[in-house]
């Protein structure tokens, strides 16, 4: 269907009646579907009976429904809103390949999702919104282009340490988004999120609930900048009524030195208290941080580009060696993705990866949310597949509308 027709229709039904002044608005309705067949395994794990054998798999990769659009209320500003939310084809409900639920699919406005005002002075939203995990042109394998990436290239999946602490899209989001200076802009997040839920559940007085993070950006020329900062205050143990606290920190920077080629390095680190005990192997009130890097590489040769990941995380830092059951020495991960798409079309595209994590012995990062893997959930209760090195091979189709 013709989207032009669409946005007058659209246009014409939720305008108000009585409204006698001139308005100019548009809806758009889009969307992608991203699917395919591939192989995962995970295998070489120190716990016994935590491998996890080969098997194939259809999968999803963060299909997706939206309808977003714009009114010029005259003078610059505009009112602006988007409802997007995430579908999985492969199974028609809100679960991954494993049957384990996604919080990102299956429901209306589940995806980033809001309403706003945009101007010259920025733009000010309020809804369910990313805070810090999104990269910009820096990597865009996972979301934008295949099945999936290193774990950790987005700063949310460095394996025990990020268990629960993890940030990336919140909802009860207000977001300010500065207009550009000199290349430059800026966003500032903050959600009470969980405050409610923590403020007096379990033993102990108020706690704070709330999440934020600031990103700022830069483009000079065919140079992109990205730094991100976000703190995460939305869990308590409801047996001590302590307060875990997280701090995450990403800055990453890349060259286009062609058009459709790019080469880039992504730096993360997850520091948390631990005061809820949500890092396997950790006692409570343990403090820890570790740190990740991931280099990307893209370029394009006519119909088909090729893609390229390697990265790797130290080991965690700061633990008590005394009081751990699960050292953190041997913490460690390092990883890999090559791949290439075909282009049939700007909007249609065929793919084929392959993606390796290798573990050291007291560790379990893995592929998770969209690209699900069967491994046993990251919780502090275990058994976790400590040492497990998962490999996923993919063939998938992408087609956006």
């Amino acid at each position: 269907m013709n989207k032009k027709l669409i946005a007058i229709a659209a246009a014409g039904t939720l305008a108000a009646p009585g409204l006698t002044w001139a308005q100019k608005s548009t809806v758009e309705i889009y969307g992608r579907a991203n699917l395919g067949f591939d192989h995962y395994q995970a295998k070489g794990s120190s716990v016994a009976g935590q491998d996890r054998d080969g098997r194939f798999r259809v999968f999803d990769n963060s299909s997706r429904v939206g309808f977003r659009g714009t009114e010029d209320l005259g003078n610059g500003l505009k009112a602006i809103f988007q409802i997007e939310t995430g579908v999985n084809v492969d199974s028609g409900s809100n679960t991954g390949q494993n049957g384990a639920a996604n919080a990102s699919t299956g429901f209306w406005a589940s995806r980033d999702s809001f309403v706003g005002l945009d101007s010259g002075y920025g733009r000010l939203t309020f809804g369910r919104q990313s805070i810090y995990w999104l990269n910009g042109v820096n990597a865009q394998f996972l979301a934008n282009y295949v099945n999936t990436e290193i774990p950790w290239t987005n700063g949310t999946n460095l394996g025990r340490i990020s268990s629960g602490v993890s940030i990336a899209r919140v909802s009860n989001v207000v977001q300010y988004t500065s207009p550009t200076f000199g290349g430059v802009n800026a966003t500032l997040s903050y959600s009470p999120n969980a405050q409610e839920a923590v403020q007096n559940v379990g033993a102990g007085t108020d706690a704070d609930g709330a999440i934020w993070g600031v990103t700022v950006r830069g483009v000079w020329g065919a140079f992109y900048v990205q730094g991100d900062f976000a703190e995460n205050n939305a869990n308590k143990s409801l047996a001590t009524g302590t307060q875990q606290k997280a701090k995450l920190y990403k800055l990453g920077g890349s060259w286009g030195y062609m058009p459709g080629a790019r080469v880039g390095l992504i730096w993360v680190r997850t520091d948390t208290n631990n005061q809820g005990g949500l890092v396997p192997g950790l006692a409570a009130a343990d403090d820890v941080y570790q740190d990740g890097w991931t280099i990307n590489w893209e370029q394009t040769f006519g119909n088909v580009q090729v893609m390229a990941q390697y990265g790797w995380t130290g080991d965690m830092k700061d633990c008590d060696a005394t009081t751990a059951t699960v050292p953190c020495a041997d913490s460690s991960s390092s990883g890999f993705m090559v791949g290439a798409r075909y282009f049939l079309s700007k909007r249609t595209w065929l793919y084929a990866t392959y993606n390796q994590v290798t573990n050291q012995a007291n560790q379990f990062a893995d592929y998770t949310t969209a690209s699900i893997t069967s491994t046993t959930a990251l919780t502090a209760a275990g058994p976790n597949p400590l040492g497990a090195d998962p490999k996923i091979w993919a063939l998938g189709i992408f087609h956006a509308f």
